[in-house]
């Protein structure tokens, strides 16, 4: 029995420093870990304009409501809806034969008026020739010259009946205004259309001119001072020509260039915003009247900012910070006051120096006060050493 306790004592002990051996050489292999390795890259320097973005909407440079201006039964229609039309375009037309009628009665009480005219002129004539040997008394000599008059007058009565039935006849075809797109038919031929001045006249259908288009915006007093001190001589934004940028709903970049030409004259009192304008061309017809977009507006004189990559850019509650390398390859924190997005960058307006090794991907590995591997960006990654 204590040959056997003797033999267990030393079988425990033999493990024990075969352990301790395996223990000193797995230290011996190890070593401590390499600094992580991030890219960094130096602000980049670029002359920029501040811009402020504003929500608008399009609207048509023409807009026009195709209503009848004589009374009369549809006849046809000339158009498909939806297409474009140019301008003195046929596009409906009412029944002519009415007015065309009327036409011709009036021509010829302009022919019955006309040869009252040419029998005043002859009894006229006579009775001067009469009242020279005193045959006739002065005043049938008067009913004759007045006589001559309300036959002239007559004349005239008659041609203005003549303009106006020509014009009713024309106005039987009914053309578009502009060049644009025209909406859909309201009423479909045969039915009654209710010409005129009044209100209640019936519309056949809208046109929209599409080629150039506005662009319509508001924006606050605020803005509309700082837009007006931008200019030395005193003159409005909107003579300036400015350009501004746009962006459609479906878009990410402002790639729609257009000019100011117009800003409001007065401030909404109940807004406190004032309406402003821009043109751009549509020559694809891709801007629609009534359609959404963002507009960019410049807000500054041209000036030098650093830019960072928006993914540099960390958030620490309300504050945002970037990390550093310095000389030591130390990482530090340093707090910024964010601008605009500016093609891709993120503008800096303060918090970094333009020679900072700012980190740019690898902010998951970077703590403030740790030791890191910089590799400016473009380069090849560096090759960790081999584990001996």
């Amino acid at each position: 029995m204590h040959f056997r306790l003797t033999r267990f004592f030393l079988f425990a002990a033999l493990l024990l420093a075969l352990a301790a051996c395996g223990d000193n050489d797995s230290s011996k292999g190890k070593g401590a870990p390499p600094p992580p390795q991030v890219t960094v890259a130096t602000p980049v320097k670029r002359t920029i304009i501040d811009r402020d973005e504003y929500v608008g909407r399009f609207v048509a440079v023409n807009s026009v409501e195709i209503r009848g201006r004589v009374s009369g039964y549809l006849e046809k229609v000339h158009f498909t809806d939806g297409e474009l039309v140019k301008a003195d375009e046929l596009l409906f037309t009412v029944d002519r034969r009415p007015f065309q009628a009327a036409l011709d009665q009036s021509n010829a009480d302009l022919e019955r008026a006309r040869a009252q005219v040419d029998l005043a002129n002859a009894d006229l004539k006579r009775a001067e020739e009469l009242i020279d040997r005193k045959t006739i008394s002065e005043a049938i000599f008067e009913q004759r010259v007045q006589a001559k008059r309300a036959a002239d007058a007559q004349v005239q009565s008659a041609e203005a009946n003549v303009r106006t039935a020509a014009l009713n006849l024309e106005f039987t075809e009914l053309r578009s205004p502009v060049d644009g797109r025209i909406g859909d038919r309201r009423v479909s031929p045969g039915n009654l259309v209710i010409g005129g001045s009044q209100p209640s006249t019936t519309l056949l259908a809208t046109v929209v001119s599409t080629d150039p288009i506005r662009f319509e915006f508001t924006f606050d007093e605020q803005a509309f001072l700082r837009y007006s001190r931008l200019a030395d001589d005193g003159t409005s934004i909107d003579k300036r020509g400015v350009e501004v940028e746009l962006r459609l709903l479906d878009e990410s970049s402002f790639r729609h260039k257009g000019k100011l030409d117009f800003i409001d004259n007065v401030i909404d009192q109940t807004s406190g915003t004032i309406r402003g304008r821009a043109v751009l061309a549509n020559r694809d017809g891709l801007f629609t009247p009534g359609m959404f977009a963002r507009v960019r507006v410049p807000a500054s004189r041209p000036f030098e900012a650093l830019l960072v990559p928006d993914s540099a850019i960390g958030t620490e509650q309300i504050r945002k910070f970037v990390y550093v390398v310095d000389g030591e390859n130390t990482v530090r924190q340093k707090y910024v006051t964010l601008g605009p997005l500016d093609n891709g960058l993120r503008v800096v307006q303060k918090g970094i120096e333009a020679t900072d090794r700012v980190i740019v991907n690898g902010m998951v590995r970077a703590r403030p006060g740790i030791k890191v591997t910089p590799q400016t960006e473009g380069e090849k990654p560096a090759t960790p050493p081999a584990a001996k």
